[in-house]
C-alpha cells in the first residue's frame, strides 16, 4: 500500500478583533491507501477543524492554516494548501469526500434527495441528467436504501435519520473518491442504525479500496473500524499508533480517561471514571497525570452486588410513586394529494408499569419507538387517547389546569437538547430562578437568587455564571444548567429524556455521576430515557425495553442485559460497540 495522505505540522487558528485562537496545534500524521485512521477526542479538541482544514472548507478571512497537506495520487503529489480555490474544487467531492455529522443540516431541505446526489455526478464526471439519475438510483441500492426510486424523489424531511445518513454516504462515494472523511457520522443515531452504517462503510471501503479518516469521540466504534488511531486533546495529538497497541497499553492519561469513561458492561462502578480522575490541569493549561487507575480487581470501586440486591428488595416493598395503566396514543398522518386518506400511527400501544420512590427506571429503544412520547404523556405535556396516570395516589388525567400546575412542581423534565431548552435571551440565573418564583418556593427575589447560586455550585458551575447567557457555555455546561433548573422547584420525580445522548463520553460520565449523587441526596425517582442500553444498564435499577409503541420486556437492569427475554433486546445489546482491541 502506498502513501495517500501526509499531514505535516498542520496548524489552524481563528482570529477576531481581540485575539487569535489556535484550534489545531502543529499536528502530523499519515494515511496509506485502503487504510482507516480514527481521530478521537472530545468536543473542542480540534477533530472537525482538522477535517475541514484538509478539505479547505474554512473561511479564509477568519482562519489561518499553515503546514503541508500532501495528497498523492497516480504518482503525483499535491500540497492541497498551495492550491488556488479553483484547484481545490477539483479535489473536493471527486478525490476527497466528506460525510458530515448532522445529515439534516448537510442536505438542502428544498431539493429532492436524488437531485442533490446526481448534481455531483454531473459536475465532476460530466454525466447527462438521465445517466446521473440512473447512477444515483444504483448508489441508493448500494447503500441499502429501501425503494430507491421513491427516495430519489423524496425531500430530506421525509426520511429518517439513518436514511438521510445513507443519502450522504451515497453522495460521498458517488465519484469513487480516494479518501473519505467521516465526521461523527453516527453520533446522533440509534445503536442498531449505527451498527448498520458502520458495516456499510466497511463494505464500501473494501469494494472501492478507499482510505478513510473517521472522526469520533466513541472508542468503541474505533475498535471495530480503524487500523490506526490518533488521540486529540486541545488541538494536539497526544497519542497515536495502531488501535490494538493504544487500547491494550494506553500511555497518555487523557487516553486512559477516555477509555475508562464509557460504562463498563461487565461491572458497575460506584461512580463512573472521568477525565479528571486521570489528569489534572494547572492555571496555564498544562496537565499532569494523577497516577490513578480503575481496575475491576479493585473491589472498593465496584458496587457491592449484595448491597444492591438488598436496596432493590427494600425499594419494591414500598407503594409505587407513579403507575401508568393501559396508555394508548395515536397520531394521524395526513395523506398527500386529493382523495388520500390519513394513516394512524400507534406511538404508545397499551403500556403499563410502575415507578417506585427512589427508583431509576430506564426506558430504552430506538428512535420512533414511543419513548419520548410516553415521557411527555406522563408529565401531561401530551394527552393520551386512553389510559390512567396515577401519581402519589392521584389520577393526573382528572386534574384541572390549576391543580396540574401545582403537580408539576413535583414532576420535572430534562430534555435532550440543552441548546433549545434554554431561552437564548435570558441569563441563566433568571432561567433557573423563574420557576422558584412562579411556585413561590422562597419568600423573596433575593432568596431565590441565593438558592440559584447554590444550585449552580451543586451542579459544578460557578456563582459568576449567574449573569451569563446560554451561548457562553459548552454543551455539557448547558446540560448542567437544565438540571439545575429542574431541581429549582425541589421535585420528587424527573423524566430524563435522552439527556446525555449528544454529549462526549467524559461529559456524559460527569452528568450521570451528578444525577446519581443528586438521587442519593434527595431521594429522586427517575425515568431515564435513552437509546444507549450500555448507559441505561449502568444508571438504572430496572429497564423497560420499548419497541413499536409496546413494552416488550421489563426487569432488573443486569438481568435484562445478561439474560434478555426478547429477541429485540438481544439485537440492541449486540449492536453496542465493544471496547475490544483489533
Amino acid at each position: 500500500m502506498g502513501l495517500l495522505l501526509d499531514i505535516q505540522h498542520l496548524s489552524t487558528s481563528f482570529k477576531n478583533e481581540e485575539r487569535e485562537f489556535v484550534a489545531v496545534d502543529d499536528i502530523s500524521f499519515s494515511l496509506n491507501q485502503g487504510e482507516t485512521i480514527a481521530i478521537v477526542g472530545e468536543s473542542g479538541s480540534g477533530k472537525s477543524v482538522t477535517s475541514l482544514s484538509i478539505m479547505r472548507l474554512l473561511n479564509e478571512k477568519s482562519s489561518r492554516i499553515s503546514g503541508n497537506i500532501l495528497f498523492s495520487r497516480n504518482g503525483h503529489t499535491t500540497d492541497l494548501l498551495k492550491l488556488p480555490e479553483r484547484g481545490i474544487r477539483r479535489f473536493r467531492g471527486k478525490e476527497i469526500s466528506m460525510i458530515f455529522q448532522e445529515p439534516m443540516t448537510s442536505l438542502n431541505p428544498v431539493l429532492k434527495c436524488g437531485e442533490q446526489v446526481s448534481e455531483s455526478l454531473r459536475l465532476h464526471l460530466g454525466m447527462s441528467r438521465q445517466k446521473a439519475k440512473e447512477k444515483t438510483i444504483a448508489l441508493f441500492e448500494k447503500v441499502k436504501l429501501p425503494r430507491p426510486e421513491h427516495i430519489y424523489h423524496s425531500y430530506p424531511h421525509q426520511l429518517s435519520g439513518g436514511q438521510k445518513q445513507r443519502i450522504m454516504i451515497a453522495m460521498a462515494i458517488s465519484c469513487n473518491p480516494s479518501l473519505l472523511i467521516a465526521d461523527e457520522p453516527t453520533t446522533a443515531l440509534d445503536v442498531t442504525v449505527q451498527k448498520n452504517i458502520l458495516e456499510l462503510l466497511k463494505e464500501i471501503q473494501e469494494e472501492y479500496k478507499m482510505s478513510m479518516i473517521f472522526i469520533t469521540h466513541d472508542l468503541g466504534i474505533v475498535s471495530e473500524l480503524a487500523h490506526q488511531v490518533a488521540i486529540m486533546y486541545k488541538g494536539k495529538i497526544v497519542e497515536a499508533g495502531k488501535v490494538k497497541d493504544i487500547f491494550s497499553a494506553p500511555q497518555h492519561p487523557y487516553t486512559k480517561g477516555l477509555l475508562a469513561c464509557k460504562p463498563n458492561l461487565e461491572v458497575r462502578w460506584k461512580s463512573l471514571p472521568t477525565i479528571h480522575d486521570f489528569m489534572k490541569e494547572d492555571e496555564k493549561g498544562g496537565f499532569s497525570s494523577t497516577g490513578r487507575s480503575f481496575s475491576i480487581q479493585d473491589k472498593s470501586l465496584i458496587e457491592d452486588t449484595t448491597e444492591r440486591e438488598k436496596r432493590l428488595e427494600d425499594l419494591y416493598k414500598k407503594e409505587p410513586l407513579l403507575t401508568i395503566k393501559n396508555i394508548h396514543k395515536t397520531f394521524s398522518i395526513r395523506g398527500r394529494g386529493w382523495g388520500l386518506s390519513s394513516t394512524k400511527i400507534h406511538a404508545v400501544d397499551d403500556v403499563s408499569f410502575s415507578v417506585y420512590p427512589g427508583e431509576t427506571l430506564g426506558l430504552v429503544g430506538e428512535s420512533g419507538c414511543g419513548k419520548s412520547t410516553l415521557g411527555k404523556i406522563i408529565l401531561r405535556l401530551l394527552e393520551p387517547n386512553s389510559g390512567e396516570i396515577e401519581y402519589g395516589g392521584r389520577n393526573l388525567r382528572n386534574l384541572g389546569t390549576k391543580d396540574m400546575r401545582l403537580m408539576r412542581k413535583k414532576m420535572q423534565v430534562i430534555f435532550q437538547d440543552p441548546y433549545s431548552s434554554l431561552n437564548p435571551i435570558k441569563r441563566i440565573g433568571e432561567a433557573i430562578s423563574e420557576p422558584m418564583m412562579v411556585h413561590k418556593i422562597y419568600p423573596s427575589k433575593n432568596a431565590c437568587k441565593n438558592a440559584t447560586i447554590e444550585l449552580l455550585e451543586k451542579v459544578g458551575l460557578k456563582p459568576e455564571h449567574y449573569h451569563c447567557y446560554p451561548h457562553e457555555f459548552s454543551g455539557g455546561q448547558r446540560q448542567r444548567i437544565v438540571i439545575a433548573r429542574a431541581l429549582s422547584v425541589q421535585p420528587e420525580f424527573i423524566v430524563c429524556d435522552e439527556c446525555v445522548s449528544a454529549l462526549d463520553v467524559s461529559v456524559q460520565a460527569q452528568i450521570i455521576n451528578l444525577l446519581q449523587e443528586l438521587k442519593k441526596q434527595h431521594g429522586f425517582s427517575y425515568i431515564f430515557i435513552s437509546h444507549d442500553l450500555g448507559v441505561v444498564k449502568y444508571f438504572s435499577d430496572r429497564i423497560a425495553v420499548m419497541h413499536q409503541g409496546k413494552i416488550v420486556e421489563i426487569g432488573e437492569a443486569d438481568q435484562v442485559y445478561h439474560s434478555p427475554a426478547s429477541e429485540y433486546t438481544r439485537l440492541l445489546i449486540d449492536a453496542i460497540p465493544k471496547l475490544v482491541a483489533v
